[in-house]
């Protein structure tokens, strides 16, 4: 049995097609990520908008060939795009979708992404209770990931827009 699933698994590896496959939909996901972030930041973000929504698209109909795979990802992608179009309603119910679809489908690092990304959303709405929740959600799924210096790197950006008066004890964050 071993060997029968060794030799299938090589098999698809050395298939240039199913490599190219994964490996756009993983590009397809970072660059729609990196296009909504960049288009929320330029006052003339156009271009980038357009870029996340091709990128978008390409996912959502990965997602409806394989949602165990790509749901959550496409979610995430909703959200950043409703961020971008000040359809904050709509980004909260993504955000959400998004932690959850990860969860549920047991991809602990993007569960990790979504409640990072939605915190740094909730923050700039000015939403302190939901951001400080969601990135000890975020600090915890890193850890438990094991990307140690993610969550070093989360701590120290975490800390520096707290104030010392919170009563959270997970991690340090919100204390000093």
């Amino acid at each position: 049995d071993s060997k029968h699933y060794t030799e299938k698994y090589l098999d698809c590896i050395d298939n240039t097609w199913a490599n190219l496959f994964l490996h756009h939909a993983v590009h397809a996901f970072y660059i729609g990520l990196i296009s909504f972030w960049v288009a929320r930041k330029l006052n003339d973000g156009q271009q980038w908008h357009e870029r996340g929504k091709r990128s978008k698209l390409a996912l959502k109909k990965w997602a409806e060939s394989s949602q165990w795979t790509f749901q959550n990802k496409w979610y995430l992608l909703e959200a950043e795009e409703s961020y971008c179009n000040n359809d904050f309603n709509a980004a909260k119910t993504y955000y959400e979708n998004a932690i959850a679809a990860a969860k549920s489908h047991k991809f602990v690092h993007e569960e990790a992404l979504a409640c990072e990304l939605a915190a740094y959303f909730y923050l700039e709405l000015g939403e302190a209770e939901k951001t400080t929740e969601l990135f000890l959600l975020a600090h915890e799924k890193y850890l438990e990931w094991g990307a140690f210096e993610k969550c070093n790197s989360l701590f120290k950006f975490v800390e520096g827009i707290f104030t010392p008066v919170s009563t959270f004890d997970k991690g340090g964050i919100g204390t000093k």
